[in-house]
């Protein structure tokens, strides 16, 4: 059974199809209750995918994901690297008819997937999501040369951006030491709700 399709033409390997799935009917109400955002009202016009600037990128665009939570398919939506590739930018919210934030239900469902411990197809996205978040834990906001330094670390990719590192530090675009925001109290109670 084909989920997503556009008139009559060939399935492509980007069309979602079920075929024997496991469908968990509490995946929508989850994402729901963590974000606020109820995927049941997505007609899936396709505006958020038509905006998003990261959609040339990701495995399922982000109607593609909308439609996974609707049908409860969590498996699926949480083992997929476009979770992870979302940027958050709102671009979706702003073009939605229906008013709804995409880019919350990625960050749910991204909250969902560390829970269960399930990783990004690509390591190295989760790796740098969990340091971009550490550094706005710690600071309020994000030091860039800690969060990037912990990330090349982890990864083990330890020489690849050092030219445009350089660059960037010489043009006074990195701050050797963070710079913490007035309210950080309130956003380590953010973090620990």
């Amino acid at each position: 059974m084909t989920i997503l399709s556009t008139e009559n033409r060939e399935a492509s390997s980007a069309d979602l199809h079920i075929y024997g799935g496991r469908l968990d009917p509490a995946f929508p109400a989850n994402i729901e209750n963590i974000c606020g955002q109820n995927a049941a009202q997505c007609y899936q016009c396709g505006e958020c995918t038509a905006g998003c600037p990261a959609a040339y990128a990701m495995e399922f665009s982000p109607n593609q994901v909308m439609r996974m939570v609707q049908l409860g398919m969590e498996s699926p939506a949480l083992s997929s690297s476009t979770i992870w590739l979302c940027a958050g930018c709102e671009t979706c919210a702003t073009r939605c008819p229906r008013g709804l934030s995409v880019a919350k239900v990625m960050d749910a469902c991204r909250e969902i997937a560390s829970k269960k411990d399930i990783r990004s197809p690509a390591p190295n996205i989760t790796i740098f999501h969990e340091q971009f978040l550490a550094s706005v834990r710690q600071n309020g906001r994000v030091h860039e040369l800690g969060m990037i330094g912990m990330y090349k670390m982890k990864s083990r990719n330890f020489f690849q951006d050092v030219p445009m590192g350089i660059k960037m530090f010489l043009k006074g675009k990195l701050a050797l030491l963070p710079s913490r925001i007035k309210g950080i109290k309130e956003v380590r109670k953010l973090f620990k709700r």
